[in-house]
């Protein structure tokens, strides 16, 4: 075993009597948009994502599924299972089947299998003093999902988050492991705060925000004031509060930071910022430089600025 479920790492690690190391995780959802096939995409996305997190590179896939056969046809399913077969395959990943029972709420999502070489693992738990924090999509998917299921979503935004949510990690997790990034962690349901102040508690170092260096989807903030946003994110941020040190900041401010995240991007920690972004404008990917770790209360998280938007 060299990752396991004590440092509330993205996936455990095994190493193989061969050498190499086996990354494993899970994740399935309830439905968090409306099209069946964008949902299939997006949750196969977001499994994929914790392995990526840690450096490795998905080969394996079973789904799993719960539907509720007397309500929603199966035609409605294969739609699901179509969307994440063709992410699997753009993964480079094989779906070699799965599980499916009957339940009154569908869910849908996936076991994902890597494999990485042991010494190439990236942790959640290895972040020091005085290094960068990159971040490689913007925030606020949790918040669009709300706005989706209350129908108060602009079509354009519904676009502009289906598309990051689809989107892979391959590139930003090819770039880390390249740029030898200390540490790193996927932004999903903890939110950016919550994934930040594990990784820096588990490091036993603190952290800076620059809040208005952190990429927010367009209009998310404007959602979150009018009080659209997703119990999880509330959750989020009451759980980090005392954490923080956010003066000035507003409660809207503060939740679009902790929003809950579905297929986020990577938090990467970089010791040579100036590697990592060439590295990663090699792959195209789009990244901000967020903040910095700082010797301090392990989990201690600094912001300044104010989110922009």
């Amino acid at each position: 075993m060299l990752v396991s479920q004590e440092t509330g790492d993205d996936a455990a690690v095994y190493r193989l009597p061969e050498g190499r190391a086996l990354v494993a995780t899970v994740d399935f959802f309830t439905p968090i948009v409306d099209d069946p096939y964008d949902w299939g995409r997006i949750a196969a996305a977001n499994a994929f994502s914790d392995v990526y997190a840690m450096g490795a590179r998905p080969e394996l896939a079973l789904n799993v599924v719960s539907w509720p056969v007397d309500e929603l046809p199966l035609d409605v399913l294969a739609e699901v299972l179509r969307g994440g077969l063709d992410v699997a395959t753009a993964a480079g990943a094989l779906v070699l089947g799965g599980h499916t029972i009957t339940d009154p709420e569908p869910k849908y999502g996936m076991v994902a299998i890597g494999f990485a070489e042991p010494e190439r693992i990236v942790r959640n738990s290895t972040a020091r003093p005085g290094s960068a924090l990159f971040l490689t999509k913007p925030l606020g998917t949790g918040i669009v999902s709300t706005a989706i299921k209350e129908r108060v979503a602009p079509p354009e935004l519904v676009r502009a988050a289906v598309e990051l949510m689809t989107t892979l990690n391959a590139g930003a997790a090819e770039a880390m492991v390249e740029a030898g990034a200390e540490a790193a962690t996927d932004v999903t349901g903890f939110g950016l705060l919550g994934h930040l102040a594990r990784m820096l508690e588990v490091s036993g170092v603190a952290g800076r925000v620059d809040a208005d260096a952190v990429p927010l989807l367009p209009g998310v903030l404007a959602l979150a004031r009018r009080g659209v946003v997703p119990g999880g994110t509330r959750r989020n941020l009451a759980y980090v509060r005392p954490r923080l040190e956010a003066p000035g900041l507003t409660e809207p401010e503060l939740l679009v930071l902790a929003d809950a995240q579905t297929s986020g991007g990577l938090l990467i920690v970089a010791a040579d910022p100036d590697g990592l972004a060439r590295a990663l404008e090699r792959r195209r990917v789009p990244y901000a430089r967020v903040g910095e770790t700082f010797a301090g209360e392990p989990g201690r998280i600094v912001i300044e600025g104010r989110p922009a938007g």
